[in-house]
């Protein structure tokens, strides 16, 4: 064990670990981001009840839940890497299919994931909001667009803070999947020097530490957000 930590010590896998976790979190932010852009638009579709945007949405909803994370991912790189080669190759830039193409394409797969649970967060937040507050503000006269800025978002961001937590930890967690095509993201970078060194346990312990670290500093983070966005008591 110890000639093992030596190892990852001296042969600076620790460099490694650090740079996957950095692309681990880049990856996570912009795929939340990109998730959340998605499921607002989504979620007020479905709970405006806009036909047929709301059959569309659905259809997105049900087949993304419905089907394994990394078969999405599987689909998305394999269904497309071969065209942007070629067309990379043929604009001279033949490696942009081996660097920032996994990149993308993991952004894309990890956000389309996201923005489907995100849509049913959005959602449900919206529906718990009282229609009173909404007819209360309708027969002020109140402009539509008003009721939504000043009345609306407000609720809906809080109610809805609890459940992009869990969207945003559920997120970080399927960046592991796109290890698979490539990406040196904190998954990668410990199968690699596990496969390296022989020493497995230590790398895959190491990458569950820098996990848990990632998840409890994020979660601390909503959680000071959640405190944030109550309402304040008036005496």
């Amino acid at each position: 064990m110890e000639l093992g930590i030596w190892q990852v010590w001296e042969g600076g896998w620790i460099a490694a670990i650090l740079r996957g976790a950095a692309v681990t979190v880049a990856l996570g932010i912009a795929s939340m981001v990109f998730g959340i852009v998605i499921g607002v638009a989504c979620g007020l579709i479905k709970w405006g009840r806009i036909f047929p945007l709301t059959l569309v949405v659905d259809f997105y909803t049900s087949i993304v839940r419905g089907v394994p994370e990394l078969l999405i991912i599987y689909l998305l790189f394999f269904s497309s890497v071969e065209f942007v080669a070629r067309v990379a190759a043929a604009f001279g830039y033949a490696g942009l299919a081996g660097n920032g193409y996994a990149f993308v394409i993991a952004v894309i797969a990890i956000a389309s994931i996201s923005g489907a649970y995100s849509t049913e967060v959005v959602r449900g937040a919206l529906a718990a909001i009282p229609a009173g507050h909404i007819e209360a503000a309708r027969a002020l006269g109140i402009p539509g667009r008003r009721i939504f800025r000043r009345i609306i978002a407000p609720q809906m961001l809080r109610i809805a803070v609890p459940g992009m937590n869990n969207v945003w930890q559920t997120t970080i967690k399927d960046t592991a999947l796109v290890s698979v095509v490539g990406l040196q993201e904190l998954m990668r970078a410990a199968f690699v020097g596990a496969g390296s060194t022989r020493h497995p346990f230590i790398f895959y312990f190491i990458a569950a530490v820098v996990y848990l670290a990632i998840t409890l500093v994020s979660q601390g983070g909503f959680d000071r957000i959640e405190r944030l966005l109550q309402p304040k008591n008036r005496s």
